[in-house]
């Protein structure tokens, strides 16, 4: 992706990628992230409303990267770990201040403001949410 797009898709995405904002169904009350104007779980139109989450769940699975993608080098080894949220949306992310070994399924976690990664040669810097163990 060239630098140009990567900016443009990260900005698109702000306010989901900086206060872990995605959605809850008014009708089946269902949560669910990123953000979308129809609920996958009931298809309702129109009963979709913007949700920041608490940021508070527990490791639902995980696993470690030991050979990274371009713009990830730096981190590895890193543990990527489907997070489930206490509202009940599951998210993917990276688990941070733990080492690989350390981390386990059901381990409560808290999100956490990070650098994501650097875009090679241009050196822009984009930013996110992590995860954190709860201290």
């Amino acid at each position: 992706m060239t630098t140009e797009k990567a900016v443009a898709h990260h900005w698109r995405k702000f306010k989901e990628r900086y206060g872990l904002v995605g959605s809850k169904c008014e009708s089946c009350k269902h949560y669910f992230y990123p953000t979308s104007i129809i609920c996958p779980k009931c298809r309702r139109k129109g009963k979709v409303k913007e949700y920041k989450f608490s940021g508070k769940g527990q490791v639902f699975s995980h696993t470690t990267i030991r050979v990274a993608p371009e713009g990830f080098e730096s981190y590895i080894p890193y543990v990527v770990a489907i997070v489930e949220l206490e509202e009940g949306a599951k998210v993917v992310s990276q688990v941070v201040d733990r080492s690989p070994e350390d981390v386990g399924i059901g381990m409560p976690v808290e999100v956490c403001f990070r650098k994501i990664r650097e875009e090679g040669k241009s050196g822009l810097v984009l930013y996110g949410f992590k995860f954190r163990p709860v201290k």
